[in-house]
């Protein structure tokens, strides 16, 4: 359901969990936590309405698979990747948890930084042959995250004198319009009062030899998400599209993606999963949440007289082992419901335009009240999607903007911070913030570099390219 995160399923459950014992009350949250994730997959291969903010990766690669009749290949595929992604995390978090923990608290302000810079750098993945367009995109996701309370100084930044703007525009809602709202005006746009059916949709599964094909996509995508996971305040949309980038550099065929790679819908799929086991390391490890569901899982702690952290290893392991177990049993439960499940889902297609559209709509009005129970949320969901429908109609990409709001927060503080604690030298003395700087500019131009490549061979050679 749009609106309904993970961190908003879990905070709904932990009042109905205070009279459970606390091994169970975790277990149950936990399992909420992992399942709600992939659940958020379904909605944005179906319909291109990601069910939570790391499934607009997904949709990307997704909804293009079910508008081409494979909705079954797309939700299957994000099912196995889910999956895999959720063991590969829950086995780092079982095997490593103390030490990666330390790890990552060693992280300063100007490694986050260069972390966070390095998201950005995915926009050349995705600016599908015009990078220009995709720079405009993020730096206006960047100016929309902006709008606010300024964190570090207190000031207010573009509100226009309105206490609604104060906090800024919530993701959820932007998230719900530029993705869902947006193809329903585009819909509305060239509706010709025809009633259609799309003609036919395929809910197989991906064979064994497209799964062996993509296989390293979904390993090296589950250990991505893993390790960003690890870290405070980075989660699985972070996760998400860093894993979508590298997948889209290493692939044979990266002209497939944006228009339904099923090797994208892998890597958004493994790398959103596994951070949930990425997550809980800090939080197990350290009592330090490493993303929002983890610090509604903290307060779940403490209303059980629980304290996260080394101790609890070791005077609490039933509520330890128990979660590792339950995260482990929930992999398996969830695959089991998406194989049965994919064939009812799947039948979302068939419903006819003028049912589906005015469906998604009403959707994307009651997940974005659901969010704060704020009118304002829907209005800004209803603009976002104005919005959207703009960027598509004059061939301007979505997900960078998206990449900017979700970012924006932690390039600008961190960058304030390293700043005023050490000046301006601190990204060069910094040896690990200056190796993530430099690979950031090295993703970034690689692309770019590739794609003028290839247009000075075509240039040299159009007959070879038309015979192609």
């Amino acid at each position: 359901m749009p609106g309904l995160s993970p961190s908003t399923a879990v905070a709904l459950l932990v009042p109905f969990s205070y009279t459970m014992e606390p091994a169970l009350a975790l277990i149950l949250l936990t399992s909420i936590y992992i399942a709600s994730n992939y659940g958020g997959s379904i909605t944005a291969v179906l319909i291109n309405t990601p069910g939570t903010p790391s499934a607009a990766v997904t949709a990307m690669d997704g909804y293009p698979l079910t508008r081409q009749g494979k909705a079954g290949k797309g939700l299957g595929t994000a099912l196995v990747a889910s999956t895999i992604g959720g063991a590969v995390g829950v086995a780092i978090l079982i095997l490593f948890a103390v030490p990666l923990a330390r790890i990552a608290l060693k992280f300063s302000p100007a490694d986050y930084f260069a972390l966070a810079l390095f998201g950005l750098a995915t926009v050349a993945s995705m600016s599908r042959g015009n990078v220009l367009k995709s720079l405009l995109a993020i730096l206006f996701g960047l100016l929309i995250k902006n709008i606010g309370i300024d964190p570090i100084s207190g000031v207010s930044r573009f509100t226009f004198g309105s206490d609604q703007l104060y906090d800024g525009f919530t993701l959820i809602p932007a998230l719900i319009g530029l993705f869902a709202v947006s193809v329903v005006f585009s819909k509305m746009e060239s509706w010709t009062g025809v009633v259609r059916v799309m003609d036919k949709v395929d809910n197989k599964l991906p064979s064994v030899k497209e799964f062996m094909k993509i296989k390293m996509t979904i390993f090296r995508s589950s250990v991505i998400g893993t390790v960003i996971g690890i870290f405070p305040g980075a989660g699985a949309t972070i996760a998400a599209f860093i894993s979508y980038d590298m997948a889209k550099k290493a692939s044979k065929t990266p002209e497939e993606f944006g228009k339904g790679s099923l090797e994208g819908v892998a890597a958004a799929e493994g790398a959103n999963s596994s951070s949930v086991g990425g997550a809980l390391v800090p939080l197990l490890a350290l009592g330090i949440p490493g993303s929002a569901t983890d610090a509604v899982l903290l307060g779940a702690f403490m209303l059980h007289d629980l304290v996260p952290g080394p101790l609890l290893f070791t005077e609490h392991p039933d509520v330890v082992y128990g979660i590792f177990s339950a995260l482990i049993l929930a992999n398996i439960i969830m695959l089991i419901i998406g194989v049965y499940g994919n064939k009812l889902f799947i039948k979302v297609v068939s419903v006819p335009e003028a049912i589906m559209y005015p469906l998604i709509l009403t959707i994307a009005v009651i997940g974005s009240f659901a969010v704060n129970g704020s009118m304002f949320d829907v209005a800004a969901c209803i603009g976002f999607g104005v919005i959207g429908w703009l960027f598509k109609r004059y061939g301007f990409p979505v997900a960078p903007v998206v990449l900017g709001i979700v970012l924006g927060k932690m390039v600008e503080e961190n960058f304030r911070r390293a700043v005023m604690m050490e000046g301006y030298s601190v990204f060069f003395t910094d040896k690990l913030a200056f190796i993530i700087l430099l690979i950031s500019f090295l993703s970034f131009i690689w692309p770019l570099y590739k794609s003028w490549k290839y247009h000075k061979a075509k240039q040299l050679n159009p007959e070879t390219e038309n015979n192609k």
